[in-house]
């Protein structure tokens, strides 16, 4: 065979390069328009059809259904929008995916790529050394386009030769004749192609190429790009299997959307591809199911010409290549047209079932009982990083819920003291103060994790001194942490010591505690929209801090005295000032976490 392992490779390289343009221009694109992209799936879902015009402006402008289908499974995972309106957004995402096709198909062959691909490059490089990180972005966006539509020119390069490889055309033409069989397969090859390369337009790309050159016939192609919509969904579900039983159950309704809509185009499969080509004859761009016939036809009429005819080696204006050309072009605009059409029929039938396809994905991932109450992230996914920038502000969000989950902590630890020393509620509470401190370790890494992760891939300024924030943030909140579970130790010495705590005491404590509570209910309250944090809630902060500070200094003060008048014991007085000085240190942690924000409303403005 002439197809060798070094032509896989290229080929693999290729679709890698084509995949990488994509990735690059969403980044480039993210980055440019900045906060605005990442608020706008939040704030246009209000009702279905908003919501489906936000998932097709979004998949257009990121170039990929499955980012933004991961996004809608996060924002599900966090509560920022139903599962109802979750399934608009995604059917929007289906229709907004057909656009890279268009791209494809309206410039991968009309425009002589190797002319235009370089200067591109040349001319965004420039942008790149800006001192303006919007200019940086833009250069990105260009880049990664221009690296999309290299990667598919290579992929034209080194998709396998049929016509050189015997062996390979009679293995495939053994399933090209099978009818609607045929169908089937290359459904099902279609589905597992997108599934290992994770995006459609790549199998787009590969079927518009094979296709163009009468590999297969165009209704294959279409078989194809029909499977590509299923093994789509695979991403989402991916990034669903760490969320919670919303964000499980709107992957799986992605999968529904998409499952039913190729099962009731595959039942009237043939006339669809025939309206698709008749519409492609009325856009005036000719039969796109042409190409098969005239390609054989070549092969069995002029096996000279046929030999030389995608190897670019047959005369300038050969009249055979001109009408290749013009047929390659139909092929691309039907293929299009037929992803276009299907897209838009599914949606118009769908979007009125929203409320259906609920209540049948909730019957098809039930909700288990004490489900919410295991350990799990609630805004990210740690699994899964699809967009550097567009994911901080779920870290952000993250970082809220840890901070709630340590606040209990705070009131576990003043209940624990109220406790008898001997009893099995001291226990009880010891322990579960113990497991809260696990999870707070537990949480702390895999947050930053995450943004560890979130920061190696293309980030704005903004977003790196966002992230090296958060990574502060996430450390004060765990000492937090650290000091609730060692007060909860201070009180086990206590108990192995048999010193007692007077009234006085618990008074103070108390005390102390509802000034440590004040302060976190506030830290939490900035932590909520930093973005919009209030210059009155920071200077309130700093109040609690002074007043954390302040009954620190008095207590201090006072306990001396009380030990020589024996209000109580040496004993309880030491462990008294121990919970006091934990308490006061939590007091600075907090404050740390607010010195953060204030920073980050400085950047932002």
């Amino acid at each position: 065979m002439s197809y060798s392992f070094l032509d896989l490779l290229c080929l693999l390289g290729s679709v890698a390069l084509f995949l990488y343009g994509m990735k690059v221009m969403s980044e480039g694109l993210q980055k440019a328009a900045g906060d605005r992209l990442r608020n706008i799936l939040s704030a246009m879902t209000r009702n279905r059809f908003t919501g489906m015009l936000t998932g097709i402006l979004i998949t257009a402008l990121i170039q990929s259904s499955s980012a933004s289908t991961v996004m809608v499974v996060s924002f599900v995972n966090a509560g920022l929008m139903s599962l109802g309106q979750s399934m608009a957004v995604i059917m929007g995402a289906n229709v907004g995916t057909t656009f890279t096709a268009w791209i494809i198909a309206l410039f991968g062959f009309k425009v002589n790529i190797s002319a235009f691909v370089l200067p591109v490059i040349g001319l965004s490089i420039p942008l790149l050394f800006s001192k303006s990180s919007r200019n940086k972005s833009i250069g990105e966006f260009f880049i990664g386009f221009s690296f999309l539509f290299m990667g598919l020119d290579l992929i034209s390069t080194y998709v396998p030769d049929l016509q050189s490889n015997p062996e390979m055309f009679a293995f495939l033409e053994r399933y090209t004749s099978m009818g609607f069989g045929s169908v089937l397969i290359f459904t099902f090859v279609g589905l597992i192609l997108t599934m290992v390369i994770q995006s459609s337009a790549a199998t787009f790309a590969i079927t518009l190429i094979m296709c163009s050159k009468g590999w297969i016939d165009f209704d294959l192609s279409c078989a194809l790009v029909l499977g590509s919509n299923i093994g789509t969904t695979v991403t989402p579900l991916m990034a669903s299997m760490g969320g919670n039983i919303a964000a499980k159950r709107t992957a799986m309704g992605h999968l529904l959307f998409n499952f039913l809509g190729t099962a009731w185009t595959l039942a009237i499969f043939f006339p669809f591809c025939h309206f698709a080509q008749w519409l492609t004859e009325e856009l005036g761009q000719g039969d796109p199911g042409a190409l098969s016939a005239f390609v054989n036809h070549i092969e069995a009429t002029d096996p000279d010409t046929y030999n030389h005819l995608f190897d670019n080696t047959l005369p300038a204006g050969h009249p055979v290549s001109a009408q290749i050309a013009v047929m390659q072009q139909s092929v691309s605009i039907g293929l299009s047209v037929f992803h276009t059409v299907f897209n838009l029929i599914n949606l118009s039938i769908m979007i009125w079932l929203t409320g259906l396809y609920v209540k049948i994905v909730e019957h098809l991932v039930p909700s288990r009982p004490n489900q919410e109450e295991e350990f799990q992230l609630k805004f990210i996914q740690i699994g899964m990083v699809s967009s550097s920038e567009l994911n901080i502000s779920q870290a952000e969000k993250e970082i809220v819920v840890y901070s709630q989950r340590v606040q209990r902590m705070i009131g576990m630890a003043q209940n624990i003291i109220h406790c008898k020393d001997n009893s099995e509620e001291f226990t009880k509470q010891f322990s579960r103060l113990e497991k809260y401190e696990e999870i707070s370790d537990r949480m702390e890494i895999e947050i930053a994790d995450y943004l560890n992760r979130c920061s190696e891939g293309r980030l704005s300024n903004e977003g790196k001194h966002r992230i090296a924030a958060m990574f502060r943030i996430v450390s004060e909140i765990e000492s937090i942490a650290d000091c609730c579970y060692g007060i909860g130790k201070i009180l086990i010495r206590k108990r192995e010591s048999n010193a007692q705590f007077s009234e006085e005491i618990y008074h103070n404590i108390d005390s102390m505690f509802i000034a440590v509570e004040a302060a976190m209910t506030n830290q939490i309250l900035l932590l909520r929209d930093v973005e919009h944090a209030q210059q009155k809630d920071i200077i309130t902060s700093y109040n609690y801090e002074r007043e954390i500070n302040n009954l620190r200094n008095q207590f201090r003060s006072a306990n001396v005295e009380n030990i020589n008048e024996h209000h109580y014991e040496y004993q309880a007085g030491i462990y008294f000032m121990d919970v006091i000085g934990s308490l006061e240190k939590i007091g600075d942690y907090i404050i740390n976490v607010v010195d953060e924000v204030k920073n980050l409303l400085r950047l932002s403005k």
